[in-house]
């Protein structure tokens, strides 16, 4: 611990020197950053939206991005969504709660700010914050023959309704910023739905169409940002055998496989999907897990891959710090071998961070920087290895530069020679 102030000195002067301005692309299975690789080492935080619909609460979202900066974290992801119920974004269908949006508006605002990225999700696939329940209850109310939850994947009126939302939220001019958030490069990526299962359906097919009709709807109005689905990575049947004992309508491989999709996404949760198994049970999955998707990542979707939620309950029964200590550095030590090679995976966002005076958002995954000095360590510590590795490649690529401008200098002064008939004399 006496060397966590460097440590966290270091990391804010990395920040500093590689910048945090431009639009995060692909190249090959790599995330960049104005030419140089981008580790999406960071964080889940769903609330910032509703917290900072207050004004008087806006300090705790501040406060978040600061404790995440001074630990090395460079992006977030939480919700663009809030659909029904108390509190909402969407009141119904195209009727917006500006207050929310203004929200939304500080989230966004602060985080460029704070030289931090963004992941925003259009929908959630649970009731939680409306979901597609909430979706469908409003096209059924409008005379729709529902059948269930999973014909909002499927149903024209639920559909426009959902591409309604994608469009006032890419065409939204930020009140804060003045930047709309089609063309904020704050934003790094959106996802078309947190975590989409369609268990009516368990060939996939359903999910498959959908994902590529959405993906092909977000493209044609912003061709700025990376697109991903919000898979948790379950296989489909080729490769069932990998899944946690269920499957839920998506396929890991062909899912990510729609060109419009930029890089693919799993949550890792052994706690919940083993729940009656050992600890050592559920890490040992969740090795094997982490092996199968960053392989198939390289090597058939030959796309990025980023472990968009990971965690540990403290609820657990036998739960202790160190067994979440040991899964963070099982997930952290699984990016960083693949990265250091330059393969697929291209960072991890634990779920959640909080700050201080946020206790009602406590889920038993919580993670809050100042109480938690081990896991605050090990996230420091990853970061400084991500930055490691980037400072590595940003360096050869130099290298790389220099003798290709050495090369360029030299063939002009040989056909400078050729022309005056001097080579040789």
């Amino acid at each position: 611990m006496k060397h966590l102030g460097l440590v966290f000195f270091a990391l804010f002067f990395v920040h500093k020197v590689f910048g945090d301005g431009g639009f995060v692309k692909t190249r090959g299975n790599q995330l960049v950053l104005n030419g140089s690789p981008f580790y999406a080492h960071g964080f889940n935080a769903y609330w910032l939206m509703y917290v900072a619909s207050d004004p008087s609460q806006r300090d705790k979202v501040s406060s978040a991005y600061q404790e995440a900066k001074s630990h090395g974290l460079t992006i977030g992801r939480t919700w663009a969504f809030s659909d029904g119920g108390y509190k909402p974004l969407q009141y119904s269908p195209g009727s917006y709660n500006e207050q929310m949006f203004q929200g939304l508006d500080f989230a966004v605002s602060e985080a460029s700010k704070n030289g931090i990225k963004l992941v925003l999700s259009f929908v959630n696939n649970y009731e939680n914050f409306g979901g597609k329940k909430q979706y469908v209850d409003w096209a059924k109310n409008q005379g729709q023959s529902i059948s269930s939850e999973d014909d909002f994947f499927s149903n024209s009126v639920v559909k426009q309704f959902y591409k309604n939302h994608i469009n006032t939220v890419l065409t939204r001019k930020n009140s804060i910023s003045g930047v709309v958030y089609k063309d904020d490069p704050t934003i790094m990526a959106w996802e078309l739905m947190n975590e989409p299962r369609c268990q009516s359906d368990p060939s996939g097919k359903t999910i498959q169409g959908w994902v590529s009709e959405m993906a092909s709807y977000v493209k044609s109005i912003d061709s700025n940002h990376l697109l991903e689905v919000g898979l948790e990575g379950f296989y489909g049947q080729s490769k069932n055998q990998v899944n946690p004992n269920f499957q839920v309508g998506t396929d890991f491989i062909a899912n990510n496989q729609i060109s419009a999709i930029d890089f693919a996404t799993v949550h890792s949760y052994p706690d919940q999907w083993l729940s009656g198994s050992s600890y050592e049970t559920q890490l040992a999955f969740l090795k094997s897990w982490l092996s199968d998707h960053i392989q198939d990542a390289q090597t058939v979707l030959q796309k990025p891959l980023l472990f968009a939620e990971f965690g540990k309950s403290l609820k657990d029964s036998g739960y202790n710090n160190n067994q979440r200590d040991e899964l963070f550095n099982t997930v952290y030590t699984a990016i960083y071998s693949s990265a250091k090679g330059g393969g697929s995976a291209v960072g991890g966002l634990f779920w959640q961070l909080l700050t201080q005076g946020l206790d009602s958002f406590r889920d038993g995954y919580e993670v809050v920087l100042s109480e938690s000095s081990s896991t605050a360590t090990l996230i420091a510590q990853e970061s400084q290895r991500l930055n490691h590795i980037r400072k590595m490649f940003a360096r050869l690529k130099n290298i790389e530069r220099v003798k290709k401008a050495k090369d360029i200098r030299r063939a002009q002064w040989l056909t400078g020679k050729m022309v005056n008939g001097t080579i040789g004399n």
